[in-house]
């Protein structure tokens, strides 16, 4: 019975060394196999990068201002007694634009004028009897005084006329009325916007680095989808204050405008020259991988595998870029001329990866794109 035991026991050491060795060349077979295996091919699509003169310009977002622009309001409150604008006009200034009922006011200058006018009579009276010793000098001084009354109520009451009476205090376009005759009036209400359009300003920002090379009088274009061509006006001012959180400075430039067609509030884009051009490499925008511990290409090239085979990969390289300009990016270092770049894809690689190119559709690569839907 014991030896029975044993054989038992010697047979299962052997089987289990025999399914132990059995797996343990299996296992090394397989993580041989998987060193030695090369993932299939990513397709991209590629350009060579080649060296192009990139004027220097600074592109930058702005608005439109009018350089004198109010909302034109009522002073006193009144009804609506004449308008006399067109919406949309140009008018100058000192043109009537709303005047107010004010026949009460009217009736009141006229009886303030009555007792300015007997104020002065008595005044007269006065001063020929102090003149005789008539009277004492306390009296006349009394007449004078009331005189003075009188004079100041008339005028009161003037500018009170007149402050119904809405006059244009510049030159410009009036935009669309907002009253209608008959229409009350509170203090404060608004009657049309006046915006002079002859000059404009443009306000933008640029990034505090860019200041040293933007000079007052310096000259700029804007475009804008709501006209054809282009502006051209110049630097007139900088804000004296550093926007703390984006590190950017606020540019003013004017613009004569002789054409009309810009408007305030209008949304354009600038472009300011900031010297003659420099020589930098092209590539699309879809080139660039963006990250913030640096910008890089995928360079492809011809590489060995683990198995000493040569095969088509890609190297990651990291670039400093430069300006942008419609489908492009100007890539200031880290790149040759002639050197092979993946222009779609780019998201799928790694380094060491093995490509496939396909340069049947590519991406855009122009400085002045014309989108089919624009």
């Amino acid at each position: 019975m014991r030896k029975r035991m044993i054989l038992m026991l010697v047979v299962v050491i052997a089987f289990l060394a025999i399914i132990g060795s059995v797996k343990y060349f299996q296992v090394r077979t397989a993580m041989a196999q998987q060193g030695s295996y090369q993932p299939p091919p990513e397709a991209v699509t590629t350009v060579i990068a080649r060296p192009e003169q990139w004027n220097t310009t600074l592109n930058a977002i702005g608005t439109v201002v009018a350089v004198q622009g109010v909302t034109i309001s009522a002073d006193l409150p009144g009804v609506v007694q004449q308008i006399a604008f067109d919406s949309g006009s140009a008018v100058r200034r000192g043109d009537l634009l709303v005047r107010l009922d004010s026949k009460q006011e009217l009736a009141q200058l006229a009886s303030a004028e009555s007792q300015r006018d007997l104020a002065g009579l008595n005044l007269k009276r006065s001063e020929g009897l102090a003149a005789q010793k008539i009277i004492p000098q306390a009296t006349y001084d009394q007449s004078a005084a009331e005189h003075r009354q009188a004079e100041a109520r008339v005028a009161e009451i003037r500018a009170t006329i007149q402050r119904k009476t809405i006059r244009a205090p510049f030159s410009g376009v009036i935009g669309i009325r907002q009253v209608n005759v008959g229409q009350y009036l509170a203090p404060g209400s608004p009657v049309a916007s006046l915006q002079a359009l002859q000059p404009v300003y443009v306000n933008f920002t640029v990034p505090q680095q860019e200041m040293s090379r933007l000079q007052r009088g310096a000259s700029l274009e804007v475009k804008s989808d709501g006209f054809t061509g282009t502006e051209t006006g110049r630097v007139s001012a900088y804000e004296s204050l550093i926007d703390a959180s984006t590190r950017n400075v606020q540019v003013q430039a004017i613009f004569d405008n002789k054409s009309g067609k810009l408007r305030p509030g209008m949304f354009v884009e600038a472009a300011l020259a900031r010297g003659g051009s420099t020589s930098a490499i092209t590539i699309p925008t879809s080139a660039i991988s963006y990250a913030p511990f640096g910008d890089s290409v995928f360079v492809v090239e011809q590489m060995k595998g683990p198995d000493g085979k040569s095969y088509r990969g890609v190297r990651q390289q990291f670039v400093k870029l430069g300006g942008a300009r419609g489908d492009q990016v100007a890539v200031l270092t880290g790149l040759k001329p002639g050197e092979e770049i993946v222009s779609s894809g780019a998201f799928k690689l790694r380094p060491g990866a093995a490509v496939v190119v396909n340069n049947t559709i590519r991406p855009g690569n122009s400085s002045a794109p014309k989108p089919e839907d624009s």
